[in-house]
């Protein structure tokens, strides 16, 4: 009988709001934003795969830019799952982040929304992408380190 594969839990951990932390918004990636960027992917991708084909005198050019367009919307549908399943947490004391981990408002210096996501930089250096994200995910963060400021 083949050995069970465990599941990684590097991303499965869940912490919970802290007694009196009041939630104050939960961000999920946004469908719609996550295949306009695989699109965005398939065309780049697609117009680089023909060039190089034509570069090279390829007989059939036209098969770089299919190819990357079905292998990119392939990627899209086999990692969708993992991408919109994960969720943020922000609390009036915390920003709770995928794989039951946390930092405090108050260590967050920046936040920037970043080519459809949104960019937080900590006091520590560390570095967080909450990817598929309006710019308003950014403004809400921004309001909550205002408050604990």
């Amino acid at each position: 009988m083949p050995e069970q594969i465990a599941r990684d839990t590097l991303l499965g951990g869940t912490l919970d709001p802290e007694p009196g932390e009041v939630l104050l918004a939960e961000f999920r990636a946004d469908r719609a934003a996550y295949w306009r960027g695989h699109l965005v992917m398939a065309a780049l991708g697609g117009i680089l795969a023909g060039a190089v084909l034509v570069a090279m005198d390829n007989p059939s050019p036209w098969v770089g830019p299919v190819g990357a367009v079905l292998a990119l919307l392939v990627r899209g549908w086999y990692m969708a799952s993992e991408a919109l399943g994960l969720r943020w947490q922000l609390t009036d004391r915390r920003l709770i982040i995928p794989g039951g981990r946390a930092f405090r408002l108050a260590d967050i210096v920046q936040v920037r929304p970043f080519l459809g996501d949104v960019q937080v930089v900590t006091r520590q250096g560390d570095k967080h992408l909450i990817k598929y994200q309006p710019a308003a995910t950014a403004a809400a963060i921004d309001r909550a380190r205002g408050q604990t400021a």
